[in-house]
């Protein structure tokens, strides 16, 4: 079954990012479930498609389904323990790269709001739990932004909400932004179509990318770093801006 989970993760974009005996770090592309879906257990999902391929297999974290990038699994229940402890304590660092409309009034920072569920959704109260987020500013364009984001705390859609209640939604976000596909006639003010031509978005899913997860190893004690390069649909709205759309003076 392993050629199963090697040819879909291929196929999509992913890749399997590295495993030993008691771990396995995977590339998630875009659109695949982490778990199985509570209302439709027939969709793929990396859970299943692990358990199939080695056996026993112990969700560490979760990435949103429309989010790309490092995912980590442990494959014995010791390993589990130990990392649930590191992410429990807040001792392993994530890194995100995101495409935002909007640019910030400062280039780094931190955001702490509180954050609760709401009519099936997350959003700021000051009746939620606790919610930490860093934030870099790698790239400034016109009417866009490129973030590196560090999350302190792990909430649910922490980074789409925190990024929305400072007015820097995620391009493409259906819940916390405007959902739209990033086109590139939205930055290319000359584009032209044919008439009868329908325009494919650059990307048509949130902008965010798991680019790296770093812990302790849960057997050898050694620190382990592990990257996702960014996917081809975001590089190329990166490329597009680079192109078409003027950066801000910082």
């Amino acid at each position: 079954m392993r050629w199963k989970l090697e040819h879909l993760l291929k196929k999509a974009g992913g890749s399997i990012l590295f495993e030993d005996d008691v771990i396995m770090a995977i590339n998630k592309p875009a659109g695949l479930l982490v778990l199985p879906d509570r209302y439709s257990r027939e969709l793929v999902n990396l859970y299943d498609l692990l358990k199939e391929t080695i056996g026993s297999v112990y969700v560490v974290h979760r990435i949103d389904k429309e989010t790309s990038g490092v995912i980590l699994f442990a494959k014995t229940r010791e390993a589990h323990a130990i990392l649930n402890s590191q992410f429990g304590n807040h001792t392993v660092q994530k890194k995100y790269i995101a495409i935002v409309a909007g640019v910030p009034n400062v280039d780094s920072g931190t955001i702490e709001l509180p954050i609760i569920e709401s009519n099936r959704k997350m959003c700021i109260s000051e009746y939620g739990k606790n919610a930490i987020t860093k934030y870099k500013t790698l790239e400034k364009f016109n009417n866009y932004s490129v973030l590196e984001l560090s999350p302190l705390t792990g909430r649910m859609h922490q980074l789409r909400v925190h990024l929305s209640a400072i007015e820097l939604p995620i391009i493409g976000d259906p819940i916390y932004g405007d959902g739209k596909s990033f086109l590139l006639s939205n930055i290319k003010h000359n584009y032209r179509k044919k008439e009868e031509e329908i325009e494919k978005p650059l990307i048509d899913r949130t902008a965010l990318h798991a680019f790296s997860l770093e812990f302790i190893h849960p057997s050898k004690n050694d620190r382990v770093k592990i990257e996702a390069t960014i996917p081809k649909d975001m590089e190329a709205v990166l490329k597009a801006l680079r192109k078409y759309s003027k950066r801000s003076a910082y």
